[in-house]
């Protein structure tokens, strides 16, 4: 089980029609961006910043943090509930793709596609690790340090031409492959996720902690970002399909929590520093958090996620 050292402190937007992350240390994710030199070296940059996340130890604060080789959430997810996605609106405070942009290869049929990554894409070439944490705020901001580590291997990859697969859309030069959820590149700015190519895109128990993280602070009225609302980052499973079934009996429900959102209405805090999960069936991650309700009263509160492709959605709550 991993236990959360980390607090939340949301931040404001620094540049209209983006989003931000708080200022902190935060989970370690698996899938640390290769070196590109050449695919050799590639693979041996990834299986050093492999063992350097399995030594438990935050570079930047000392923290200890995670293990992803034994944490991380089963990648099968073909019988889990997901939230239903909302494509987000375009902002049109955002500013115009710069000339020098970096070459993001188009997707057949997903048009804006490019141009959000290449914004993205600024970022990255930049090598401003905090605007990118504040940036790409759904992703937990150390598994953005990882994944974005070797800013040439991503952009490499980026450079390739897209392709669509369901919600997902990809990108891969051979060595590095780049994701972004498909329903976000409407709003003109989009966080690739990296991975080994070859490797199937995962969302690990950092990913699930950063939701239920997200879902209290949205309760205590404290969002990471002013955008973070259900609405628009649902982290709620849909009720239908009826497809819940956490502990593999073989007869799948509707999501509880989505036949009772309120269930924890009144909420006034939680300790985000003892965070905590571990792995239930293949699909689903259990997260345990202790909540303070409206009398005062502090209790954990075990979640029960599902993984999906737009990230984990959180489908029953208990005591």
């Amino acid at each position: 089980m991993i236990v959360e050292v980390e607090r939340v402190r949301p931040v404001p937007s620094r540049r209209p029609g983006r989003a931000t992350a708080p200022r902190r240390a935060d989970d370690l994710g698996a899938g640390a961006a290769p070196r590109r030199r050449r695919g050799r070296s590639a693979v041996i940059g990834l299986a050093a910043a492999g063992l350097l996340l399995a030594t438990g130890c935050d570079s930047v604060s000392g923290i200890p943090v995670d293990d992803p080789a034994t944490e991380s959430a089963d990648t099968d997810t073909s019988a889990a509930p997901t939230a239903t996605a909302t494509a987000v609106a375009p902002s049109p405070t955002l500013p115009p793709v710069p000339a020098d942009a970096p070459v993001v290869g188009e997707v057949p049929g997903v048009p804006e596609a490019a141009p959000a990554l290449q914004r993205f894409a600024v970022d990255l070439r930049a090598g401003d690790l905090t605007t990118l944490q504040e940036t790409c705020w759904t992703i937990p901001p150390l598994t953005t340090q990882t994944m974005y580590a070797d800013p040439d291997a991503v952009l490499s990859a980026l450079a390739q031409p897209g392709t669509a697969t369901d919600g997902t859309l990809t990108w891969t030069d051979g060595v590095t492959s780049v994701t972004a959820e498909r329903d976000r590149v409407a709003s003109g700015y989009a966080c690739g996720r990296v991975f080994p190519a070859g490797v199937e895109p995962a969302h690990d128990a950092a990913d699930a902690r950063h939701t239920v993280r997200r879902y209290l602070a949205r309760l205590v009225g404290q969002p990471l970002h002013p955008d973070d609302q259900e609405a628009e980052y649902p982290l709620v499973c849909a009720a239908n399909p009826a497809t819940w079934d956490p502990r593999a009996t073989g007869a799948p429900v509707p999501a509880p929590l989505a036949n009772n959102p309120g269930m924890l209405t009144g909420t006034t805090g939680f300790t985000d520093q003892q965070i905590s999960s571990q792995q239930l069936t293949p699909g689903y991650m259990s997260v345990t958090a202790p909540v303070t309700n409206a009398s005062g009263v502090t209790q954990n509160r075990t979640f029960v996620l599902a993984d999906g492709d737009n990230g984990y959605c959180i489908g029953e709550i208990s005591s």
